[in-house]
């Protein structure tokens, strides 16, 4: 198909650039946004137009999202990351463009604000105290041991700590005691999963159960994606319906992509939080490879409004993967199998962003990983195979500090 439409990305960076590929597939006129950080390598190809957001706070991309629609007014927009969320849906509040509504995105960039919304509309989730600091929180976390400590805005696990006894209380206030206000919360204990969905106007068109791997206490940094999950208890996959579809109502969710991450334990699925953006970690291509489908170019569809050529399938016609390398603090010293790996025929890519030389740090937050391998393979066992073969044949000497 192709059409003349105009279409403006907020965000690109390295992972958002098919949005942009799937845009030149369709003909469209494109035009971006992008940081600082990252113009240099600026994939000038696939936009027209390029709009520089400055370095500093999320609302200085307003300001170039706004000279962009100020410019010429684009029939879609899709907004990328955190950070591009609401300088996105303020355009589109304004121009009236199919996008995820402005409520919506303002409780997604705010953990307080999603669990004071949720609490009335009967979404399960932890029971939570909104603090104007740590310290404040002191008699609550005592009384509830264990306790999840979570910033308000930030993304990828950063921040997120459980606290497990007293001792741990009196550090974490030590610690944080300039951080101001946070959300403390109830730890829920079991397995973590994530949903994404593609809606239109409120419209649950396609969806996805991931299962994850994070690792241990007390943080929550993600290791591996498995996507197409499906539960075995029936009960177990009516809840989960019944949370996603009150947290979209709940948050007055209209049209896009929606990621969410919930954990099961003996009280069923419990919300942990949710947002409004294309979810990290390449989940989006594991998604494609697991359902067939180009996930990218389905969001773009809908943020013009165009027709998605056939819903996405319900059931999965591969069984995709993300896994994470992850190695004990120190110096990389060396990097063997790459090579081993990527001649799997169950491996897509190997990505690593660290090599000899470079120093890896404690693992407290998803930016802090040193690269990722996607799976795609014919079955469940044989997608728990190549994770096995990579596992073993990916190795990283390190030197330690």
């Amino acid at each position: 198909m192709k059409d003349s439409k105009d279409l403006l990305v907020v965000g690109v960076g390295t992972m958002g650039r098919p949005y942009l590929q799937a845009a030149a597939r369709l003909g469209l006129r494109v035009r971006a946004v992008e940081s600082a950080a990252t113009w240099e390598g600026r994939p000038r190809d696939l936009a027209e137009t390029f709009y520089r957001a400055a370095v500093g706070p999320e609302e200085l991309w307003n300001l170039a999202v706004t000279r962009a629609v100020t410019e010429r007014a684009p029939d879609g927009l899709v907004s990328f990351a955190e950070p591009h969320v609401l300088a996105g849906a303020l355009a589109q509040e304004r121009l009236s463009l199919p996008g995820p509504s402005l409520h919506a995105a303002v409780i997604s960039r705010n953990k307080a604000l999603q669990r004071t919304t949720f609490a009335d509309h009967g979404v399960p989730q932890p029971e939570f105290r909104l603090a104007a600091s740590v310290a404040d929180a002191r008699a609550w976390m005592l009384q509830r041991l264990p306790v999840v400590v979570k910033p308000l805005t930030l993304a990828g696990s950063e921040g997120v700590e459980l606290v497990a006894d007293a001792a741990g209380v009196e550090d974490v206030i030590a610690r944080r005691a300039g951080e101001g206000t946070v959300l403390v919360e109830e730890a829920v204990m079991g397995p973590e999963f994530s949903w994404e969905a593609l809606i239109r106007d409120g419209e649950v068109l396609f969806e996805n159960i991931t299962a994850k791997e994070t690792t241990q206490p007390p943080y929550f940094v993600e290791l591996s994606h498995r996507c197409g999950h499906r539960f075995d208890d029936p009960l177990t996959t009516a809840r989960v319906a019944a949370l996603t579809r009150g947290v979209i109502e709940a948050i007055g969710m209209r049209t896009g992509l929606v990621h969410l991450e919930f954990k099961v334990d003996e009280r069923g699925p419990v919300l942990m939080e949710t947002a409004v953006r294309t979810p990290g970690d390449y989940l989006p291509d594991a998604i494609g490879l697991t359902f067939g489908f180009d996930l990218y170019e389905a969001v773009v569809r809908l943020h013009l409004g165009l027709p998605l050529d056939g819903l996405p399938p319900a059931e999965p016609v591969a069984w995709a993967a993300t896994w994470f390398p992850t190695v004990r603090p120190g110096t990389i010293t060396g990097i063997t199998g790459v090579e081993e790996s990527e001649a799997h025929p169950g491996v897509v890519r190997v990505r690593l962003r660290k090599g000899p030389g470079d120093t890896v740090r404690p693992l407290t937050s998803s930016s802090q990983r040193m690269g990722h391998v996607l799976i795609a393979a014919e079955s469940p066992s044989e997608r728990e195979d190549t994770l096995k073969f990579v596992r073993e044949t990916l190795r990283v000497s390190v030197e330690q500090a």
